[in-house]
């Protein structure tokens, strides 16, 4: 016995300078974060020398155990959240209450064997129970920067839709937004959604070929999880630890319920109408309201199949919006509205969004011994929606939409004394199919010469609205934890790897739908159009427009949690992730676009081919010309991350921490299928000649004479490019040594404990790069990106159209100061409140929206701007209230200084702008301008551009039997704050001198003030 425990001593050892030495490593290149599992929930503490530890859930029956080390150390990993009974050998039992993702400590060590928690134990059921919240435990002794939403705080706060993700920006740092077209998005920083990623029982949810960060989540009024189904979370801002990957912005990591020893359900239904909302800004300007409603419905239930052993749990949750929203013109051309014809005319004004959702979620846990847990869950969302309408959109032009995702996982956990080891096997199947509600001729009005700007678009929608998207395969993880080694400390030393296998699918565009456009000016509509889009799919190379490939993804990471004392601990990680995608890398660039890259440029002189023209200007088609053999993946992901805690009264009441990190995300799919898509089905621009002057709009070309038989459908369009000719067709080609986007991310903060307040302090710096945009990559015979003010969009590929490439640039910089004081709800005091302040300072060189960049000749060109990704100052206030009569009140303050709005200017006289021309030779620069702030609140001036006060109240009637009947109010938008998000922009003072305010006739974010009524049973 003695040598096989010397043995395992040795082992450890050994393996322990391993990890060190490559955590070390890492951390000196560059640096991570904090303990527990990616969801699962740790306590590390100290009790009686060689001792077994044995923590009991008191809601499932399920058992742990560990034994402390000849010090009295000891870690309990892979513990599920929820209420435990914590017992050191026969000494009395402690019990706690665990979140999500939380490392807590426990000093089972007290005198007359008496046991004592550091943090405060919760006066709650588990998180399991969908009848009673759970108070999380705080956790401050960790590096990482973030917060935890309790079942509380998502059971009693009110709210706009039924998304778990909208309590997230309790968290300092974090935006949960609602668009003018209903749709939610959660970002955080100076980043796009794009940027974060959410975890769901250990399981990222990442969007792989659409935007929005989650899969999902691009474009959508629905929710990623039915809420009932959800127990806790946390959100973490940055400095991650290294088992979270595929992320530079936030991370959100989720618990679902599972069922108890008890059966527990919920039914409720919530409404809402025109009826019981006031009016848009947009509807006040029409003089009328249009017909929305709101049903939200579901039900749950939980239970055991075998006492102490398994158990189920069940949920259903469904949504049927019809969502106001306004067609507006252009803030900036607004004048012209009269000069449109009636009929499109007509098309402005109040409109609405159909949509439907139907949420499906299951899980049966399994315990068969006190080692071993089994988990089977599956998730299924349905949604269908009418969208693409709203701002310059007309109804006519209308989108309809299917957005489906399936995810189904097998997990595994198997605890030993001294490691833990977690297995999961998933599957998922996501798809986004949206089309065209209509089919026919579609009609844009415009106006300006050097860049038109959409006053509105009518008719059928675009071919480029006829998109089918997918995602689908299966995913490997494996987490594997030693929580029991000693040298110069203590350690919990985690390694993981992900493997994915998964079918990606896009196709871009359909071969439908001609779109007109038509020049507006002071004097009307022109009576011909000026351009036509359309598509012809290529026949005879063998291309087709859908593009699929067998993408594969690769995770490695290891982590050291090392307690050097008992006040000191340090984070050491590195993480390394690879993609392999088979349509990047083994694309081959068509020999016919090859061909006519190294042919005579037709504007040079003779023997000066267009690759020529574009090295003088600094493109070298090399770097985009792919044989199949010439691109490699990006093997460079390697992210090494450092934090640090330090308790400075050895107490957990105040603890200085920081840290330092990379983390990689990823290119999205939609971006690199383009040089396949647009090849197969290339769209084609055409423009006609005005009648009075025989020239076309800015001289664009192709120009060709104006035939009215062009407006008989799609075949008497197709007839301009004919069957042989690349005329006008698109070039799209990628950079052959493309990158990952990633962050680089630093923080130093000090959190407190002050009575019953947590509070904290921290300071952030993130540096984003590597940002996917594509730009124009024509240029003039001399290498000019700019001749007589006009960039080179007629010098496109010879034979061909324009020549967009696309490349790595993108890039944001911002400092943040994060506050927060968070007092958790208990049942002594009857209350809990959370305030949250943010103070960001940022800035970008590109919209953060955008990845088409065409201003400038390259996005290295572009100056760095106040970043549109964040408001200067954000403030966010809620709380819940134990009220009378078994009344409990909930209330959510928000407040935020006017975002920035990036645009571009153009002083060519147009509009009553100054002429002035810039160095590079342009009109225009890229500019930020900040509105006015458009209300106050309580006391000060007008300094706000967001305010929104939301309140709920629940009546409970007790029926007896476990059963209670409650009904419900939700109170949004209190006092009717008309939240702005359109903006007119007035340049007329020149250069540097640009201003905005916000267009009071136009769309509003979140919602007017609305009454939701919910009645619901728990049991």
């Amino acid at each position: 016995m003695f040598h096989s425990r010397l043995g395992a001593r040795l082992l450890k050892k050994r393996l322990l300078a391993t990890v060190i030495t490559a955590s070390v490593t890492a951390a000196i290149a560059m640096p991570t974060v904090s303990f527990a599992q990616t969801n699962l929930a740790t306590v590390r503490g100290t009790a009686p020398a060689n001792t077994t530890i044995t923590a009991f859930n008191t809601a499932t029956g399920s058992t742990r155990k560990t034994t402390s080390s000849a010090n009295g150390s000891f870690t309990l990993v892979g513990l599920q959240p929820g209420t435990y009974s914590v017992q050191a050998g026969n000494g009395p039992a402690q019990t706690v209450t665990l979140s999500v993702a939380s490392t807590s400590r426990l000093n089972l060590k007290g005198g007359n064997g008496a046991a004592t928690a550091t943090a405060s134990p919760a006066n709650a059921q588990s998180l399991q129970s969908v009848t009673v919240s759970a108070s999380s435990l705080p956790e401050v002794k960790t590096s990482q920067v973030g917060d935890t939403v309790s079942l509380r705080q998502i059971q009693e706060l009110p709210q706009i839709s039924r998304n778990f993700l909208e309590f997230a920006d309790v968290v300092p740092g974090v935006q949960f937004k609602v668009d003018a077209n209903g749709n939610t998005s959660l970002q955080a920083g100076a980043q796009n959604s794009n940027g974060t990623n959410v975890f769901i029982d250990g399981v990222s949810q990442k969007s792989y070929v659409m935007g929005g960060g989650m899969a999902g989540q691009s474009d959508s009024q629905g929710n990623p999880f039915p809420q009932l189904a959800i127990g806790q979370y946390k959100v973490i801002t940055s400095n991650y630890k290294a088992e979270y990957g595929q992320i530079s912005s936030a991370a959100v990591t989720a618990q679902t319920k599972s069922g108890t020893n008890e059966f527990h359900g919920e039914v409720f239904d919530r409404y809402t109408s025109d009826k019981y909302r006031a009016r848009t800004p947009a509807e006040n300007a029409d003089g009328s309201k249009s017909v929305s409603q709101e049903k939200e419905f579901g039900a749950s239930l939980g239970g055991p199949i075998i006492k102490d052993a398994m158990h189920f749990f069940v949920t259903y949750e469904g949504k049927r919006f019809n969502q106001p929203i306004a067609v507006t013109p252009i803030a900036d051309y607004a004048y012209l509205q009269d000069q449109l014809p009636a009929n499109v005319q007509s098309q402005f004004g109040p409109a609405s969004l159909p949509f439907q959702e139907n949420l499906y979620f299951g899980k049966i846990d399994w315990e068969p011994t006190d080692r071993d847990r089994f988990e089977l869950s599956g998730k299924i969302r349905k949604e269908t929606a009418v969208s693409g309408i709203g701002n310059q959109t007309a109804a006519s032009a209308a989108i309809n939409k299917i957005n489906d995702d399936k995810r189904f996982n097998l997990k595994w956990d198997h605890s030993a004394e001294a490691w833990f080891n977690e297995l999961i096997i998933g599957h998922q199947d996501t798809v986004y199919n949206p089309s065209p509600r209509s089919y026919g001729n579609g009609y844009i009005y415009t106006s300006g010469v050097q860049n038109p700007k959409t006053i509105i678009t009518t008719g059928p929608a675009s071919p480029l609205a006829a998109q089918d998207k997918s995602q689908k395969g299966w995913l490997l993880k494996d987490d594997f934890t030693f929580n029991d080694i000693q040298w110069h400390g203590d350690h919990v030393v985690k390694m993981g790897v992900t493997y994915r296998k998964l079918d990606l699918m896009a196709a871009d565009a359909a071969n439908v739908n001609p779109q007109f456009t038509y020049n507006v000016t002071d004097n009307g509509t022109e009576a011909t159009p000026y351009k036509v889009l359309f598509t012809q799919p290529v026949t005879g190379l063998g291309l087709t427009p859908t593009v699929k490939t067998k993408d594969q993804q690769f995770g490695a990471y290891i982590q050291d949690d090392w307690d050097i004392t008992d006040r000191l601990t340090f984070n050491l990680g590195v993480r390394w992730d690879y993609e392999k995608n088979p349509s990047y890398t083994n694309f081959v660039t068509p020999q016919n676009v090859v061909d006519a890259l190294y042919s005579q440029d037709p504007n040079a002189p003779a023997g000066q081919t267009y690759a020529d023209s574009l090295a003088k200007g600094g493109v070298n088609v090399a770097d985009y010309i792919s044989n199949g053999h010439n691109r490699s993946n990006y093997k460079g992901e390697w992210q090494p991350r450092f934090g640090f805690s330090y308790d400075l009264f050895d107490d957990e009441r105040h603890v200085i921490h920081g840290g330092a990190g990379r983390s990689y995300d990823r290119n999205l799919y939609n971006y690199l299928q383009l040089e396949t898509t647009k090849s197969a089905l290339p769209q084609y621009t055409y423009y006609f000649q005005n009648p009075q002057t025989g020239e076309c709009l800015g001289g664009r070309t192709p120009c060709v004479a104006w035939n009215p038989d062009y407006l008989n459908g799609l075949s008497s369009v197709q007839q301009l490019q004919g069957s042989a000719s690349n005329a006008g067709t698109e070039v799209d080609l990628l950079n052959n040594n493309m990158k990952a986007p990633y962050s680089d991310q630093f923080s130093i903060g000090m959190s407190n404990q002050i009575g019953e307040w947590l509070t904290d302090v921290t300071f952030v710096h993130i540096t984003y790069k590597n940002g996917f945009a594509f730009t124009l990559g024509n240029r003039y015979p001399n290498g000019d990106f700019f001749e007589n003010h006009s960039q080179p969009w007629g010098n496109g590929v010879p034979g061909f159209g324009s020549l967009i490439i696309g490349n790595n640039g993108i890039e944001s910089r911002n400092n943040e100061l994060l506050l927060s004081a968070n007092k958790p709800y208990t049942k002594e005091s009857g209350w809990g409140a959370t305030f949250a302040y943010t103070l960001i300072d940022a800035d970008q060189n590109r919209d953060v929206n955008e990845h088409y960049s065409f201003d400038y000749a390259t996005v290295g060109d572009y100056p760095f701007i106040a970043s549109n990704a964040a408001p200067k100052n954000r403030f966010v206030a809620s709380g819940t209230f134990d009220g009378p009569w078994g009344i409990t009140l909930g209330a959510k303050l928000t407040l935020q200084t006017p975002t920035p709005m990036n645009s571009s200017a153009c002083f060519n006289g147009d509009g009553g702008a100054p002429v002035y021309t810039f160095p590079n030779g342009s009109y225009c620069e890229a500019y930020a301008a900040t509105p006015h702030g458009n209300g106050k609140f309580l006391v000060g001036g007008k300094v706000w551009g967001y305010r929104d006060v939301d309140l709920q109240a629940t009546k409970n009637f007790d029926l007896g039997h476990g059963i209670t009947l409650y009904g419900r109010l939700n109170l949004i938008n209190v006092f009717n704050f008309n939240n702005y998000v359109d903006t007119i922009s007035d340049i007329t003072a020149g250069p540097g001198n640009e201003t905005v305010v916000y267009n009071k006739n136009g769309n509003i974010t979140y919602a007017p003030r609305t009454v939701k009524f919910e009645l619901g049973m728990r049991f």
